[in-house]
């Protein structure tokens, strides 16, 4: 394997819009983020590392190959992972776990990209056939974690470019517009310093959507108003943009409320009064990051961090 060639690290992901919604096929974007990244390596080479985090993830490496050894032999060379998870590989990561980054999605694009078999090379443009047999392919490698995966973290993970998802089945490589952005604009993140459980809260989303009050607003408010976001955005009409985006925040605290964590509602209701920021949910929920978005960044981020949140800029000038 080629632990030093320059595709070697991979990103963590923003999913910007889509979450609960892509459930019930609605547009989705996503983005790499190269803040929080991972790397394939062994343990005692060059570089510092934590050794108790080395040897958890290696140990951890050790489960995942057993898992692979059943159920994808025919796309990883897993006896050449093995030997190499014997020999100290682990997977040096600065994504934060259940935080909704996509730390599994960078561990398998990772696993993949050095042992996979007849590998589809990541490139712009790839065609749509390739993309949807690397989803396919990642959402088998994934799965492990999650008991079930759409393969889109790794995709994202793996390919590094901004995707555009119309539905499950159609996905592709986008750019998003510059129109329009001045140089305050920023999508950010806020710490929530909690760990969000994904499997428990979607269990309990597409519990809410079995009565039929709450399934019609997802249908008739939720997805509109995602795809609106989407689209305003990669169209650089960035007024038509905020519009939605602030009836998206109001439909995540009302009807997602349980997704939000207690503590940061009151901020999430001042976004949506004070118009000088919009958070919504980053994932899941329940935890991890909030994504927020301004016009103002400086200024908000002073004042958020007054407040004594951690704010990160995940793409400024957007």
């Amino acid at each position: 394997m080629s632990l030093n060639s320059k595709n070697s690290t991979f990103y963590s992901k923003v999913l910007l819009f889509g979450e609960y919604s892509i459930l019930f096929d609605s547009n989705g974007l996503t983005i790499p983020y190269a803040h929080f990244n991972g790397v394939l390596t062994f343990m005692n080479s060059s570089g510092y590392t934590d050794l108790d985090f080395a040897k958890n993830s290696n140990l951890q490496l050790k489960e995942y190959v057993t898992y692979l050894q059943q159920h994808a032999r025919k796309y990883i060379s897993t006896d050449q992972l093995s030997e190499d998870i014997n020999k100290g590989l682990y997977f040096e990561s600065s994504i934060p776990e259940g935080y909704g980054l996509g730390s599994s999605g960078a561990l398998v694009a990772a696993i993949y990209k050095a042992y996979g078999i007849n590998r589809i090379e990541p490139k712009a443009g790839l065609s749509k056939e390739d993309t949807q047999e690397l989803k396919h392919i990642f959402a088998l490698l994934e799965s492990y974690f999650h008991g079930k995966s759409s393969g889109i973290d790794p995709l994202i993970c793996y390919l590094r470019y901004p995707l555009f998802i119309k539905n499950q089945k159609d996905i592709s490589s986008i750019g998003i517009s510059r129109k329009n952005i001045k140089s305050d604009d920023a999508v950010f993140i806020v710490n929530t310093h909690q760990t969000g459980k994904t499997a428990p809260l979607v269990d309990l989303f597409m519990k809410k959507c079995l009565n039929p009050g709450y399934i019609q607003k997802i249908k008739n408010e939720l997805i509109p108003t995602t795809n609106k976001c989407i689209h305003s955005l990669l169209k650089g009409d960035i007024t038509s943009f905020y519009t939605h985006l602030k009836q998206l925040s109001k439909f995540q605290l009302q009807y997602l409320k349980e997704m939000i964590p207690d503590e940061f509602l009151k901020y999430w209701e001042e976004g949506i009064t004070q118009n000088d920021y919009l958070l919504k949910l980053c994932g899941s929920g329940g935890g991890g990051y909030l994504l927020g978005f301004t016009r103002k960044f400086s200024q908000v981020k002073k004042e958020l961090t007054d407040k004594g949140l951690e704010v990160i800029p995940v793409y400024q000038e957007f």
